[in-house]
């Protein structure tokens, strides 16, 4: 087994890289930053890659290259999680800087798709391969000023549909939203302009709540789901809706 990794140096990436490296899978990930602590716990199973996933020249010309063949040579199960995203921008649309939203696209959207093309390429000899897309429920519910978050993670979500209807011999994807994680982009969501974000009081009751899942707890039944028989049966899924 070996799986690749997207933002895997903190909040929720980084509780799943935790996970499959504390199962011995040997991971390889692809973030801006490097995990120094996980490298210093697992230094023979950790690789990784520091790139800017929302500079799609850069990310093309990376996977244009013999790596992620490479890493996933002899391998009998692989997996490709895409988590890495972006919350930002948030408003009004007629607010919102168009740099902006070309780069949360980029990085919510057009890398997962990038990568998702490249590992079932990479891939093709491997017997068992598996797509999960890291969504979110704002995928299905539109929320008011979260129009390219929310367009950006329903993307995800018909690219698994579509992929899944491709039948492609060996591969499995599933879009899944993991549900509300107590992580950074939830301090950043409760940190908003609620004229911006017109909802902001629903997630402050959350946190006050102690309604907010441990990314550690959501990486552990995360990562069950990709290791198991069930996963790839629906194209899209609620981490919150699936058996423990």
């Amino acid at each position: 087994m070996k799986a690749i990794l997207t933002g895997h140096t903190q909040g929720l990436g980084a509780a799943i890289a935790e996970e499959l490296l504390a199962r011995t899978i040997p991971v390889l990930g692809l973030a801006r930053r490097t995990n120094d602590a996980l490298a210093e716990r697992y230094p023979d199973d950790l690789s990784q890659v520091q790139i800017d996933l929302a500079d799609t020249e850069v990310l093309a010309d990376w996977l244009a290259s013999a790596t992620l063949r490479s890493f996933l040579a002899d391998c009998s199960q692989a997996f490709l999680i895409n988590n890495a995203g972006v919350l930002q921008p948030v408003g009004q649309s007629d607010i919102l800087p168009p740099e902006a939203i070309a780069r949360a696209i980029a990085l919510n959207t057009a890398a997962p798709l990038m990568l998702a093309s490249a590992f079932a390429a990479a891939s093709s000899e491997v017997a068992d391969r598996r797509i999960l897309h890291v969504s979110s429920g704002a995928a299905r519910s539109a929320y008011a000023g979260w129009s390219v978050y929310c367009a950006s993670k329903a993307a995800l979500d018909q690219h698994a549909r579509a992929v899944a209807m491709d039948g492609t011999p060996g591969l499995r994807i599933c879009s899944l939203a993991p549900g509300v994680v107590d992580t950074a982009m939830q301090a950043e969501i409760r940190a908003t302009p609620e004229d911006r974000f017109p909802v902001r009081a629903r997630f402050e009751a959350l946190k006050r709540d102690n309604a907010l899942a441990r990314p550690d707890e959501c990486a552990f039944r995360l990562v069950n789901y990709l290791l198991g028989d069930e996963f790839g049966t629906a194209a899209t899924a609620d981490l919150r809706q699936l058996a423990s």
